[in-house]
């Protein structure tokens, strides 16, 4: 009874007050017939407390989000399912979902009573322009009685995840010089050297020729297993994305860092289309969750989305080099660079070397914001041609470019062959001795 009284609306309360003073009414002024109105007006909230307090509910939700990898713009829906355990039928249930303010307004629900192993299912849908990893729940239920006297609240503490991937755009096909490495299994190298002992196996799959069973790893790990006797050959790229706080300008979705966020995901998705393996390279370092490995485009296109869906801005002001030391394996390096300090013409010397004719969008960073030039020092022009001297394929992107064109221009130059070495470039000899870059310097 006291957690039904507990739950008494305004609604109840004004009931029990309006009873009370009618039946004081009535005993002063000696009207029977106005303190039998009085006691139902107490009574009923009293009743309706009373009913509620002892019911005991057993609901149980199951919450679905599909799909839980969705792009920005995009909807997905989100499904209730409301199942009654216990014995007795529930009474009006009133729904509220907790969403974050970025996916929409929250969702509430009115639910009639749910008998005993009944199952109720509602659907909503949250839509976000925003990219990032969001968490939908808990959900409350408020259980009233028919009469809106009393309603006493229960909370479903799980919650389910969706991630909001960036926008992305098409890309036309252009000569990429990383595509001599072949494509997956579509070049196999044979093993140099190495016996029949040192054969490499791994397991069957279907089409596969039961010549090539070793039946002795067959035995000991107790499946079928084939001879791998040939190693296929991957293609691989690298996506750099310059994250430092102080190489964008511009805030929220309308800044910099979400166009570099945006390019970067749909070229690592056309690469992914290409056969390419793909991995995911920030100032901080080498994305884990992305490295090479063996796997499908389709595999390798979510991972790839889900580290760009919650890259956040670093504050640090040199970009990281430890994944510069692997240099066992060549591959296509593909960068998506911000505002250049003087400090970067090491790395970016570096990161020439470790690719094979790398290419560059280099972002107008001034142009998304309005706020002077502090600590970066170069103009996006000298940064797009400085990159040119060094050999990379470089294009200038502004706010209103769109990457298709910028990528046919990349295509472009690796036809014309417009990526020229550093010693031969003529703006070479003028930056030998540069110790910093100037807003319009010449290259």
């Amino acid at each position: 009874m006291r957690t039904g009284l507990a739950g008494l609306t305004s609604r109840g309360r004004a009931f029990l007050a309006a009873g009370t003073t009618a039946v004081v009414c009535a005993i002063l002024l000696g009207q029977g017939a106005l303190t039998r109105v009085g006691v139902l007006l107490v009574a009923l909230p009293l009743i309706a407390a009373f009913l509620i307090g002892r019911s005991r509910y057993q609901l149980s939700l199951v919450r679905t989000v599909g799909p839980q990898l969705v792009a920005a713009g995009q909807p997905a829906q989100v499904s209730l399912e409301l199942n009654n355990q216990g014995r007795t039928r529930t009474g009006l249930l009133l729904l509220e979902d907790q969403v974050p303010f970025v996916l929409g307004t929250r969702p509430r629900f009115v639910v009639d009573g749910i008998r005993h192993d009944v199952h109720r299912r509602v659907t909503y849908q949250v839509r976000s322009d925003v990219r990032g990893r969001f968490e939908i729940g808990p959900m409350t239920v408020r259980v009233s009685d028919p009469f809106g006297l009393v309603e006493l609240g229960r909370a479903f503490q799980s919650t389910v995840p969706v991630t909001v991937t960036p926008r992305t755009v098409a890309l036309p096909t252009i000569p990429l010089s990383g595509a001599w490495t072949g494509s997956g299994d579509n070049r196999p190298r044979a093993f140099a050297t190495g016996s029949a002992e040192d054969v490499t196996v791994r397991e069957y799959r279907r089409g596969d020729d039961l010549r090539r069973v070793h039946w002795r790893s067959s035995a000991r790990v107790g499946e079928l297993m084939v001879r791998r006797e040939e190693q296929p050959w991957q293609s691989r790229a690298t996506v750099f994305i310059d994250n430092r706080l102080t190489a964008h300008r511009g805030q929220g979705v309308a800044s910099s860092l979400e166009a570099a966020v945006s390019a970067a995901a749909s070229i690592a998705v056309h690469l992914t289309q290409r056969g390419f393996t793909v991995r995911l390279v920030t100032a901080e370092g080498e994305d884990p969750n992305t490295a090479w490995h063996d796997r499908g485009s389709a595999q390798n296109t979510g991972p790839l989305l889900e580290a760009l869906a919650v890259i956040a801005p670093t504050q640090r002001s040199h970009l990281a080099t430890d994944w510069l030391g692997d240099s066992t394996h060549s591959s296509l390096l593909v960068g998506v660079l911000g505002g250049l300090d003087d400090h970067d013409q090491a790395v970016l010397r570096r990161m020439r070397l470790h690719g094979s004719s790398p290419m560059a969008i280099a972002l107008d960073v001034d142009a998304w914001g309005r706020a002077p030039r502090s600590t970066v020092g170069k103009s996006t022009a000298a940064t797009a041609d400085w990159l040119n001297a060094l050999g990379w394929r470089a294009v200038s992107c502004g706010p209103t470019d769109r990457l298709p064109s910028l990528w046919q221009e990349l295509g472009r130059r690796a036809i014309t062959g417009a990526d020229i070495p550093l010693e031969s470039h003529p703006s070479a000899r003028p930056l030998t001795g540069l110790t910093g870059f100037t807003r319009g310097a010449e290259s």
